[in-house]
């Protein structure tokens, strides 16, 4: 079946900068678009980014374009979200999803078990 874990998360200061992780198991990744959504405490799961199976197209949330950068890694089954200059409404749990193309992430039943990013400020 398909097995996607999520890494990375932590604590960091508003400013700061993570890299999170998902590696995949259980389906020809190369096949699929890869992507990051995330959950804050009373909020709705939300898009923040995606990149097609090839890598050659990326889409991000208009909150994250010009400080998060996602890639992909297709020989080692991993997506990779590059997270700079968080800001405390970045704090979440990120979770990572499986797509046929970067337009319509997240209609897949395939989710990660999450990673905690905490900024503080």
């Amino acid at each position: 079946q398909v097995q996607l874990v999520e890494s990375g998360g932590g604590l960091v200061q508003a400013g700061g900068s993570l890299r999170l992780s998902c590696a995949a198991s259980g389906l020809t990744f190369s096949s699929y678009a890869m992507g990051w959504f995330r959950q804050a405490p009373g909020k709705e799961r939300e898009f923040v980014a995606a990149i097609s199976w090839s890598g050659g197209i990326t889409k991000l949330a208009d909150s994250v374009k010009d400080r998060f950068t996602i890639s992909r890694d297709n020989a080692k089954n991993t997506v990779y979200l590059q997270m700079n200059s968080l800001k405390p409404e970045d704090t979440a749990v990120y979770y990572c999803n499986v797509g046929w193309t970067v337009q319509n992430m997240g209609v897949l039943p395939y989710w990660g078990q999450g990673t905690q990013v905490t900024v503080s400020s």
